[in-house]
């Protein structure tokens, strides 16, 4: 889908058509789409095949006079083993075209352009732009963070319950999630300070503006390696709890057999066909069972003050 985005007295705004210097943003591009930037904007077709790919770095490119900047933006998915993702965000620009392209929905950009209306910012120039975009990215990176701080309370409160494989598994699946938030913010930074050292383009930077990115951007990186220190903390843990658990419940079975061996063993001896003391005795039944019940009762109070139960 593409959608023509122009400068407004208050903010960027949605066009119906194509005007010069306005920002072409393409989500989910279909065969249309993809025709429509490579043969009408010539667009390289490797930049478009490089910003396909999931795993793409954060990079600046120059090819054929257009400029090619992909940053990582996070994106909240519909997929259980993995609540949140990030991905590439390719931006374009030559003369008077900027276009941005990514291959799932984005909902960064939409508030991005309701954003701008409510702080009345417009597009100064190319760069510009791509700083604004790069400092929303740091902003909904602390949002995600923020619901992943709330699912791994909710995960907590869960397993101080019951300690159940299912809740375990959302830890893990929000550990993943927080790998994907730590390599793409890292990537993010290193295109920073790649732009930042574009000496032939510091006339359309603006520091200020610069400066407000990477703190962001900084604040976002060590956010998440809070978490991430927090989540593996609490991973080893409950893993140690676990393996508690498990050896008390060992224990337990281990104590109950010794138990339950001891008149089991007692009635082994004299159900053998051979005398023994009781044969002749018309309560020796009764006897052997009274002395199996008070061996096992002083095995029972002896592993009670060991503990052992």
């Amino acid at each position: 889908m593409i959608t023509y985005i122009k400068n407004g007295t208050n903010g960027l705004l949605v066009s119906e058509k194509w005007e010069p210097n306005c920002w072409i943003q393409v989500e989910n591009p279909s065969e249309s789409d993809k025709n429509h930037l490579i043969d009408e904007l010539n667009i390289p077709l490797s930049f478009y095949n490089d910003i396909n790919d999931i795993d793409e770095r954060p990079r600046f490119e120059i090819e054929d006079e257009w400029s090619l900047i992909i940053i990582r933006v996070p994106i909240k998915t519909s997929e259980e083993s993995l609540p949140f993702s990030t991905i590439p965000l390719g931006i374009m620009f030559k003369e008077d075209v900027f276009v941005s392209l990514s291959f799932h929905s984005v909902e960064m950009l939409s508030d991005f352009v309701k954003y701008t209306q409510r702080k009345l910012i417009v597009k100064k120039n190319n760069f510009d732009l791509v700083l604004r975009l790069l400092l929303s990215s740091s902003i909904w990176f602390l949002k995600y963070l923020k619901q992943i701080n709330q699912r791994i309370k909710l995960a907590e409160k869960q397993l101080e319950k019951s300690i159940q494989n299912e809740d375990l598994q959302t830890l893990i699946q929000i550990e993943k999630s927080m790998v994907y938030f730590t390599t793409s913010l890292k990537g993010n930074d290193i295109l920073i300070h790649k732009i930042k050292n574009l000496r032939w383009k510091k006339e359309n930077i603006d520091e200020e503006l610069l400066e407000d990115v990477e703190i962001e951007l900084r604040q976002a990186l060590e956010t998440t390696n809070i978490y991430s220190d927090i989540l593996s903390g609490m991973m080893d843990a409950y893993a140690s709890v676990i393996s508690n658990n498990l050896n008390v419940i060992l224990k337990l079975l281990t104590s109950i057999s010794i138990l339950l061996m001891i008149p089991t063993l007692i009635a082994s001896f004299y159900g053998m066909n051979v005398p023994n003391v009781f044969e002749d005795n018309h309560y020796g039944f009764w006897l052997v069972i009274l002395i199996s019940f008070l061996i096992s009762g002083i095995a029972l109070l002896a592993f009670k003050k060991k503990n052992w139960i």
